[in-house]
């Protein structure tokens, strides 16, 4: 058993740690140089992060892969891809350059103005485009 003492050592270890790690890239005056690649791979850290975390809640039962489908999150992340790629379809096709999809939204109130985008841009947050 540690004692006391040792326990808050551990502690404030683990937060200076912490502390130096998190604010390494905002202790420079100047922004840190990086490669492209590093940049590129950077942007899918946080998909990748909770994928990590929630794919296996979806395919493991008790430590177990699950093997049948009487466990209803199998047949629910069949269903749950499917309706992605076809809503993803969906999205891209209206959205694709279509300015007066865009602009009849607007008008009717079911989307509000992206002032950023320009010409034929997509404005259609309801339908999941960027």
């Amino acid at each position: 058993m540690m004692s006391s003492f040792w326990v808050i050592v551990a502690c404030i270890g683990l937060a200076l740690i912490t502390l130096i790690t998190r604010a390494f890239f905002m202790i420079p005056e100047r922004e840190l140089p990086l490669p492209d690649w590093l940049k590129r791979g950077l942007k899918y850290a946080p998909l990748a992060a909770l994928a990590a975390v929630i794919a296996p809640e979806i395919v493991m039962s008790n430590g177990q892969l699950i093997n049948s489908l009487a466990d209803a999150r199998l047949p629910a992340l069949a269903a749950s891809v499917v309706y992605f790629f076809l809503q993803a379809q969906h999205s891209w096709h209206h959205c694709s350059g279509h300015g007066d999809l865009s602009a009849s939204a607007y008008r009717s109130g079911l989307v509000a103005p992206r002032p950023e985008k320009t010409g034929a841009a997509c404005s259609c947050f309801h339908m999941g485009c960027l």
